[in-house]
């Protein structure tokens, strides 16, 4: 499974960075990938709903660790380039 395309919609709150959008093999998409900057650095959460108890359960996710490894690189790569297109902030 290859991914295909990875679109980045910059957020600028203080935790959410950005929403990602997924395609694999040019036919399949998974939205609401977010990237979320923790105290650890930048982190690539798996769309979620809440249950009725409260808690969170992924939607979607990759199955092994290679693969997320290799999602997660692209995703934070394509999210480093989204900003580098950024204009920079104006001081007012």
């Amino acid at each position: 499974m290859d991914i295909t395309e990875v679109r980045v919609s910059i957020r600028n709150e203080e935790r959410l960075k950005a929403y990602v959008t997924v395609t694999f093999d040019n036919c399949f998409v998974v939205r609401h990938v977010r990237i979320v900057k923790t105290d650890k650095g930048l982190l690539v959460s798996m769309p979620s709903r809440k249950l009725p108890d409260g808690t969170y359960k992924d939607i979607a996710h990759p199955i092994s660790q290679e693969f997320r490894k290799a999602l997660e690189a692209k995703v934070i790569a394509a999210y480093q380039e989204e900003l580098g297109k950024q204009p920079p902030l104006s001081a007012a």
